[in-house]
């Protein structure tokens, strides 16, 4: 089956706060319907920032949806008109005051690209250093950690650390490009 095959007959969107969510009635190759429904989101960011002794800036961050606090790697959304590089420094900066002049595209992905349009690029941010407080949104409450990478890698391993999507597509792609 092709994306030819997929033909569109019917559209709905729903706003629900930030997240726009479409309906598709598609008319299949061998002549069906089936409703197929997705999110769409704006693009996103992560960072993975390691500071000139090695350390990984994490930060911990309380998550309503799963109602527990997480480890992840400083992350966020493009503003409008925004380049990915921009967006990565300014969030780096926003949730952790930490700033690097030497930083490095890992690509993008995109998390569940059965379920949604979202696409995030992964940066890593070397020899972060911290230069500022951090400047948060009147809705987070960000507690920054930094910590050795030989920690770093036991956290993952404990399964401690599950930034799913962004932040474990983002190491991996790190210690990919680290064996080579």
């Amino acid at each position: 089956m092709s994306e030819q095959d997929w033909k569109i007959s019917h559209t709905s969107i729903t706003q629900v706060d930030r997240f726009k969510i479409t309906i598709d009635e598609v008319l299949l190759a061998n002549k069906e319907t089936q409703n197929f429904s997705y999110i769409e989101f704006n693009e996103g960011v992560c960072v993975l920032a390691i500071t000139s002794d090695q350390k990984i800036v994490t930060i911990k961050q309380y998550r309503h949806p799963l109602q527990t606090t997480e480890i992840e790697f400083p992350a966020g959304m493009i503003d409008e008109k925004e380049e990915p590089i921009t967006a990565a420094q300014r969030e780096l900066l926003e949730e952790t005051g930490y700033h690097s002049e030497n930083w490095h595209s890992l690509d993008y992905f995109y998390p569940s690209p059965g379920s949604t349009t979202e696409k995030i690029y992964l940066f890593l941010a070397e020899n972060a250093q911290k230069i500022s407080n951090q400047e948060l949104d009147e809705l987070e409450d960000i507690k920054i950690e930094v910590v050795d990478l030989k920690n770093f890698c036991k956290i993952v391993e404990k399964g401690d650390f599950r930034h799913g999507g962004a932040g474990l597509a983002c190491w991996a792609r790190y210690l990919s490009m680290s064996n080579n």
